[in-house]
């Protein structure tokens, strides 16, 4: 198993990213979907833990074939996806991706939110054996470069300002000198029990998550004036608006039956 910690910090409060990150995943995921590819939503309902109280369970599918390197695309079939299921018990949440077709592997991620600028050493309680085994990993959404394609300039830290906040454009240091300032602790744990490709499958869905938060996070603050003004109510109302349009766009001409979303109308919600 390859453990590893990222530490992602916002210029936001934990509570404006509890409203940031509802709406970069609505909006990231409908940019990403295309005929036949993107992430489809199943199942949005309640759900409660013992210990973290009231959250949200969501179930997506992941269509993705065309995106995965050609040594995973020669294993596996051509109508291809990924199951996602998310507990959000935020500031708390728990991510588990699994794939009906390769049963020996997953990707478990634990995620909690706090205000500072990712300062705490051991924010979900790691064991003394998963800290000797973990890996710290800062990822910068100002500094880290980005693959050219997925550049653009609106999107680029360093040039953009939000006008309702004031926020931006950052510097290098911006993480030690920025208020508010807060950090998003994720601990991955990727698992792919398939000798002779264990390493290369764990280290492709740890490069994987690190490319989608940087991204995905970078665009949340690139599109801070979009959301900073809404309610919880209203970024409900513009998640299932969303949801209904990407659903529609990715099983377009997808073979098979469609599947219905399970959805609560007073409570939509998902996970980073």
């Amino acid at each position: 198993m390859y453990l590893k910690e990222y530490r992602i910090c916002m210029p936001l409060t934990v509570e404006e990213y509890r409203i940031g990150q509802l709406f970069m995943i609505a909006k990231h995921s409908h940019e990403q979907s295309q005929q036949g590819e993107g992430v489809e939503v199943v199942t949005n309902e309640p759900c409660e833990h013992p210990q973290y109280g009231k959250g949200q369970y969501t179930e997506k599918r992941i269509h993705l074939s065309s995106k995965l390197p050609a040594w995973i695309r020669s294993m596996i079939p051509q109508i291809f996806y990924i199951t996602e299921k998310a507990w959000n018990y935020y500031p708390y949440t728990e991510t588990e991706y699994t794939c009906s077709f390769i049963p020996r592997f997953t990707v478990n991620i634990a995620t909690r939110y706090e205000d500072n600028n990712g300062s705490t050493e051991n924010c979900l309680e790691l064991t003394e054996e998963e800290l000797n085994e973990r890996e710290v990993d800062f990822i910068d959404i100002v500094s880290d470069p980005i693959d050219d394609y997925k550049y653009k300039e609106d999107e680029d830290l360093t040039k953009v300002k939000s006008k309702k906040t004031g926020r931006g454009p950052f510097t290098e240091k911006w993480r030690d000198d920025t208020t508010p300032v807060m950090c998003s602790y994720k601990v991955v744990r990727c698992c792919f029990e398939v000798w002779g490709l264990q390493t290369k499958a764990e280290g492709y869905a740890q490069k994987a998550c690190r490319d989608v938060n940087l991204h995905g996070h970078r665009q949340a603050i690139s599109w801070m004036d979009e959301w900073i003004d809404m309610s919880l109510d209203d970024i409900r109302s513009y998640e299932g608006k969303m949801q209904k349009e990407t659903n529609e766009k990715v099983l377009q001409d997808m073979q098979g039956e469609e599947t219905p979303v399970k959805d609560d109308e007073n409570a939509k919600s998902t996970s980073v």
